[in-house]
């Protein structure tokens, strides 16, 4: 799935580059787009009593992002196991890769405690894991 992230003022810093860590902003906002392309939203795994805290967070920078780019980031799901799943990144500027990075969510229950994904959930998702690793 590819979402379109346009670079505003205040996602740069004092040099007019975007501040390394508004990259996680924007994992984070394709990641919502990522639940609506599947006709979901945070809200339905929040129905389903489920939490998805990032538990781990990599980016790596290949090249800078300015005010007024259109990044396109690319997002999908690389891993899923029973309690945790891992979504990967690659944002770009046309063809250029500016970064490349994954986050890894644990599947929590109501009381804070690992549990599985509901199958209705985990039947609902693509998992592409032929992806390579940026680690």
């Amino acid at each position: 799935m590819i979402y379109e992230q346009r670079v505003i003022f205040g996602d740069t810093d004092q040099m007019g580059v975007v501040y390394y860590a508004n990259y996680l902003r924007f994992f984070e906002a394709s990641r919502a787009a990522y639940w609506r392309a599947l006709g979901k939203s945070y809200k339905d795994l929040e129905a389903a009593q489920v939490a998805l805290p990032v538990v781990e967070a990599h980016c790596k920078y290949r090249a800078p992002a300015y005010y007024e780019d259109l990044l396109l980031v690319e997002v999908e799901i690389t891993e899923l196991r029973a309690a945790s799943m891992r979504f990967g990144y690659v944002v770009r500027r046309g063809a250029d890769v500016l970064a490349e990075g994954f986050t890894r969510h644990a599947v929590i229950g109501p009381t804070g405690r690992p549990r599985a994904l509901p199958d209705e959930l985990r039947a609902s998702l693509p998992v592409r894991a032929d992806r390579k690793s940026v680690v």
